[in-house]
């Protein structure tokens, strides 16, 4: 099959849009988003037609630019969110007001070991995700799987506004 065909981009189209679609959702969680990831995805695919050089790795390559769009949509929305996070777990063990270290101290608390353990040793202790996998013998993605979902959990305490942990369900 000769890749630079119109009609090969169109089959190309046909073969891989529901798998990127499914990939976008997991990643969005919004079908309008997914949605928009795979029309752009395939909108750089379509310019960087040219740059293809082999045809075994086109579902690689696809897959490649709609995590690095995906990454490019929300990468701003999640580094403030998670800097907000970091900050509250930073400032609440060094100093400040006792209240807000305990409420800290109680939220954490209230994570399961799996997800308590990695992000502590991020946010406190400074080690990357490889790190944490190998201190924990995990894998990177079940690591940055367990720091999201921590983080998530942080978060909708926070936003509930309430310290009252055992109210809380992890997702």
């Amino acid at each position: 099959m000769r890749l630079r065909t119109h009609a090969a981009f169109e089959t190309l189209v046909r073969a891989y849009s529901a798998d990127l679609y499914r990939f976008a959702f997991w990643l969005s969680r919004d079908h309008a988003v997914a949605e928009d990831i795979v029309q752009e995805t395939f909108s750089r695919v379509w310019k960087a037609w040219h740059q293809l050089r082999d045809e075994n790795v086109v579902k690689a390559w696809l897959f490649t630019i709609a995590r690095n769009e995906f990454n490019r949509l929300f990468q701003r929305k999640r580094v403030q969110a998670d800097e907000d996070i970091d900050d509250h777990l930073e400032l609440a063990a060094t100093h400040h007001d006792p209240a807000d270290q305990l409420a800290m101290r109680q939220a954490v608390a209230s994570l399961p070991l799996t997800y308590r353990e990695p992000l502590l040793m991020q946010v406190l202790g400074g080690l990357s995700c490889s790190e944490i996998a190998a201190a924990l013998d995990l894998s990177e993605g079940a690591v940055m799987t367990r720091l999201t979902r921590a983080r998530q959990a942080l978060r909708k305490l926070w936003e509930s506004g309430t310290p009252d942990t055992k109210a809380y369900e992890l997702p």
